[in-house]
């Protein structure tokens, strides 16, 4: 669960990297910049303030704790039922992630190789299952660099293919990307029904917060780094890779729009293998129908065979460095927060490795039936976003409301994570309810959720607080927290 705490934070920081480049960003960031613009690229500009956050408080925090859970220190502030919440929720949110994770990589994987969907999703589930199962966490964080170079260096091959391929080169990309509005990072209104750039950020910043702050996988990480300050480097090598590849990402999509319209008939290939998909006519489609399946038709039908079998490795290598550390962390809680905590409390260590192989094959299958369950989804990242902002909200709504509000009781928290998680559930499912009317449908953009749901918690805490006499629960961390 921890490699013996004994990892370089390079090595530690290129796995946080690796864990945010999944097959999400390979297949869903150029196929939100092809489609649209640079709207979605604005969650990446957020990671700087997270991980500064990060760097500051929440490493020194856990670090100290000596507790490899990230959801201990909330049974001793709120009582056990504040850690089960926090637990269940983010095995839903990992259950959910390598569904849409595997569900991308079988896209771009059956446009690649004309093998079936369903059977890439199972195949895809099993190896990742079974190495994770193998290696742990230390086999995680190391196979995770390896793609990550793997991963980088297609990339790279991809965008540079593409340049050349554009009659005019870069300049008539660009050109023409510019003039379809392709470069925008969207609106700078202050309106937060629609995708704005106020509304990705702070999107940006909760789930990163989130991610940093009380997501099992960072922390676990930062328990596997061979010291303090080896985990904050961490952070910021993790933080700071990633946002340059991010925007190559887009870039690509940019690149693959302009070589596109360059390349009519080519176009038109996509788009009926897209309109036979789904049953419909191809003078239907949009650009952001057909975004996440240009990138792998191109690599499929525009690139030699040896580049191809690079680009399906690093594809391939996205998924991978993404689902494992779903499986190895969230066997970790399963150990921890469930199995060790309400049924054997002195576990031995061969009953602990029994049940860390054990939840690991669960999730796995779990997670291999949402990415089947996910088939039809118009896009991945939107898909992933969604799902991310149902289940993450309440989390870090309570894990603010611990480390700030020391008048905050547990019947207080509790009280405020039932009315947050009501919040959260009535802006995600209202607008799809159909006779409702419009008075009592969310109105703010999806992305809002998460936003919203953890300033409900928090502040309704804090207010209720203020009129309550709840016993005080101490501190994890007084200095830190």
């Amino acid at each position: 669960m921890a490699a013996g705490g004994a990892l370089p934070g390079w090595a530690v920081g290129m796995s946080i990297f690796g864990t945010y480049l999944s097959s999400n960003t390979f297949l869903g960031n150029p196929g939100k910049s092809y489609g649209g613009n640079y709207n979605a690229y604005v969650f990446t500009l957020s990671l700087p303030v997270a991980a500064w956050v990060a760097a500051k408080y929440f490493v020194p925090f856990y670090r100290r704790s000596g507790e490899i859970s990230a959801y201990h220190h909330l049974e001793k502030r709120f009582g056990l039922w504040a850690r089960t919440y926090a637990m269940a929720c983010y095995v839903l949110t990992q259950i959910a992630r390598m569904g849409t994770i595997m569900f991308g990589v079988a896209l771009g994987l059956s446009a690649l190789t004309g093998w079936d969907v369903i059977t890439i999703i199972v195949g895809t589930g099993v190896l990742v299952t079974l190495y994770t199962l193998l290696g742990g966490i230390e086999a995680v964080i190391w196979t995770d660099v390896v793609q990550s170079i793997v991963l980088m260096g297609g990339a790279m091959v991809i965008f540079v293919m593409l340049l050349i391929g554009i009659p005019g080169g870069p300049e008539e990309a660009f050109s023409i990307a510019a003039e379809s509005g392709k470069l925008s990072l969207g609106s700078w209104d202050l309106n937060f029904t629609s995708s704005t750039v106020w509304v990705v950020f702070l999107f940006g910043l909760f789930i990163n917060l989130t991610n940093f702050g009380i997501d099992q996988s960072f922390v676990q990480r930062y328990h596997t780094a061979n010291s303090e300050s080896a985990a904050k480097r961490s952070v910021w090598v993790g933080a700071l890779m990633y946002i340059p590849i991010s925007l190559l990402f887009f870039m690509i999509g940019t690149a693959l729009y302009a070589y596109y319209e360059t390349h009519p008939a080519i176009l038109q290939q996509v788009s009926d293998a897209v309109a036979a998909e789904r049953s419909v006519s191809p003078d239907t489609l949009t650009a952001a129908d057909i975004g996440d399946k240009v990138l792998p038709h191109f690599i499929a039908t525009q690139l030699p065979p040896g580049l191809a079998g690079l680009l399906i490795a690093a594809i391939f290598a996205a998924a991978m460095s993404s689902i494992d550390t779903s499986l190895n962390s969230s066997a970790t809680v399963i150990l921890k927060d469930i199995y060790q905590r309400y049924f054997d409390h002195q576990v031995s260590e061969r009953r602990a490795m029994l049940v860390l192989r054990s939840a690991t094959i669960g999730v796995g299958l779990i997670g291999t039936a949402v990415a089947v369950a996910l088939i039809g989804e118009k896009s991945i990242l939107d898909a992933w976003w969604k799902l991310q902002g149902i289940f993450a909200g309440g989390m870090l709504g309570l894990f603010i409301l611990g480390i700030v509000s020391r008048r905050t009781g547990g019947g207080v928290a509790m009280l405020s994570v039932v009315l947050g998680v009501l919040v959260i559930g009535w802006m995600t499912f209202s607008p799809a309810i159909e006779g409702l009317p419009s008075y009592l449908r969310n109105p703010l953009n999806a992305n809002m959720t998460i936003v919203v749901g953890t300033l409900t918690i928090f502040l309704v805490g804090v207010l209720l607080s203020r009129f309550t006499n709840n016993d005080q629960h101490p501190s994890v961390d007084s200095d830190h927290a």
